[in-house]
């Protein structure tokens, strides 16, 4: 009997995502109290508190979230994001025994000052699941509403401002007007950019918003922005894509799960 469970949990082991289902527990193989139409995975930096918790608020009945971090600290530099991006390895080796059917590495910066393919490839071979970034979201979502001039706003310094809007503009995004708070120069103003208050965003919406832009993008899985989608919509008759409603809408339209969540944004009722 020992050896019969000690078999079983290497197979288990050996045999991440859908394939786990077994001979020996097929009654119960697809069941799931929480995740019975979709179990996520989500990465997200260690200072990031905002992620995880917009996630549960915006994610439909029947699909899951399970989370893991990777450790960030030091000054902004490219040392720090790449630090983040090696750890990703590790993170995804947690999740990869969750049985999950995406992951996403949540963490735009992280994504778009380093190289997305090798992260992805590096977290799908350990979860043995498919995995995006918040960047590649990103750019799904503004393909999807046909978008390719954007008002930019974030907390960042200037230096990953830059970055991005090099990265949107080698992605055939304009980026026409920009605006970013200035914070992550030390580990408290990166704990900062959790705390930044609703109204300032609609406040930092409305400040970059420009004739010539078709949306309204609020860049930054750690600033709390999902609670006023709909009233920057209102205000500016544009879309609006955040980093964390853009990775979730992309998981949840890769794995066919359509439901429209008008509460998250027009990307949240698009196909």
């Amino acid at each position: 009997m020992t050896q019969d469970i000690k078999a079983y949990a290497a197979e288990r082991r050996a045999a991440p995502g859908a394939a786990w289902v077994r001979e020996r527990n097929r009654a119960v193989a697809l069941y799931d109290p929480h995740g019975w139409r979709a179990k996520l995975g989500l990465i997200i930096p260690s200072t990031n508190t905002v992620a995880e918790q917009e996630w549960h608020l915006m994610v439909p009945k029947g699909v899951s979230v399970s989370t893991a971090r990777v450790m960030l600290e030091g000054s902004v530099s490219q040392d720090s994001f790449d630090g983040m991006a090696k750890s990703t390895e590790a993170a995804a080796q947690q999740l990869g025994t969750a049985e999950l059917d995406m992951v996403a590495y949540a963490c735009t910066a992280g994504t778009f000052l380093c190289p997305r393919e090798e992260i992805t490839a590096s977290i799908s071979r350990q979860c043995g699941c498919p995995a995006i970034t918040a960047s590649d979201s990103v750019l799904h979502a503004l393909k999807r509403l046909g978008v390719g001039r954007v008002a930019m706003g974030t907390p960042y310094v200037d230096y990953v401002n830059e970055g991005e809007i090099s990265f949107l503009r080698e992605e055939g995004v304009e980026v026409v007007q920009w605006y970013g708070l200035g914070l992550g120069e030390t580990q408290e103003e990166r704990r900062a950019m959790n705390r930044v208050p609703p109204e300032a965003v609609i406040r930092l919406a409305r400040v970059i918003d420009h004739p010539d832009a078709e949306a309204i993008f609020i860049s930054c899985t750690a600033l709390p922005a999902t609670g006023v989608i709909e009233a920057i919509e209102r205000a500016t008759g544009k879309p609006v894509i955040t980093s964390n409603q853009a990775t979730l809408w992309s998981c949840l339209r890769r794995l066919g799960i359509n439901d429209s969540l008008p509460s998250y944004g027009k990307l949240m009722t698009l196909t």
